[in-house]
């Protein structure tokens, strides 16, 4: 098991909650969430299945969107933001891979026509996919498919990455390879949110820690400070009560 450091980061939100209720086919998927996502380094969201983490991931994209309440971006309501230039800025990797025909390059292109060979290969190489841009799409791993992914968003150069539980599909292995590259994109100047239900990937990733619990965010801070001294809610999701 690895466990990564990051330094101290800079204070500062990226993404603030004010509020916000989100229903859905007749569903109340969050109920009045207040909080934020701060600007640096890896920020977890977690809690049991169903609790609105991905529905809280989603605001950030504009691709859910509040019923009531207010999402902000770097201060600004994001209704009010151009949702092309917001997920330019926040890209993000979802849950399952999508391959598109063609192949690694090919995928890649569709998030940035104009990229130059050098500007492909340079992106699989951070990665760890070197030399893999003529290889075909859809002959790719689990693990491969996912890197794919991350390289075509990074190649728009976001400022921030939003993570839907991108390894919960793959194996012990692939899933180490994935976390460090996310661990690493932070160190190097890359934050990102990720969402999990897994109590140990919580450990080994977050900075910054949200815990989502029946559409509320029961308690967020510093991982270390909140679990030191965590809710009843989140004493029950810790010890299983609550998946």
């Amino acid at each position: 098991m690895h466990t990564y450091g990051y330094g101290t980061g800079v204070d500062g939100h990226l993404f603030d909650f004010d509020d916000v209720v989100v229903d859905k086919a007749g569903r109340r998927a969050l109920d009045g969430l207040t909080g934020y996502i701060p600007d640096h380094l890896v920020t977890v969201i977690a809690g049991p299945s169903g609790s609105g983490k991905t529905t809280l991931l989603r605001l950030c994209n504009h691709l859910d969107t509040a019923t009531t309440g207010t999402v902000r971006f770097t201060g600004r309501a994001i209704d009010q933001v151009d949702p092309l230039r917001l997920r330019r800025e926040v890209g993000m990797v979802f849950q399952r891979p999508t391959p598109l025909p063609g192949t690694v390059a090919d995928n890649l292109r569709v998030a940035r026509p104009t990229a130059t060979d050098d500007e492909i290969d340079l992106g699989l190489v951070r990665v760890g996919l070197d030399g893999f841009a003529t290889r075909s799409a859809d002959e790719l791993s689990g693990g491969e498919a996912q890197r794919m992914g991350l390289a075509r968003t990074l190649l728009t150069n976001p400022r921030f990455v939003l993570f839907d539980e991108p390894t919960s599909a793959l194996d012990p292995s692939a899933t180490n390879d994935i976390e460090a590259l996310v661990a690493q994109l932070a160190i190097d100047g890359i934050p990102s949110a990720w969402v999990t239900h897994d109590m140990g990937q919580l450990r080994r990733l977050a900075h910054h820690a949200v815990f989502v619990i029946d559409g509320v965010i029961a308690q967020q801070g510093h991982l270390d400070d909140v679990l030191s001294a965590p809710s009843p809610a989140i004493e029950r999701f810790i010890s299983g009560d609550a998946q």
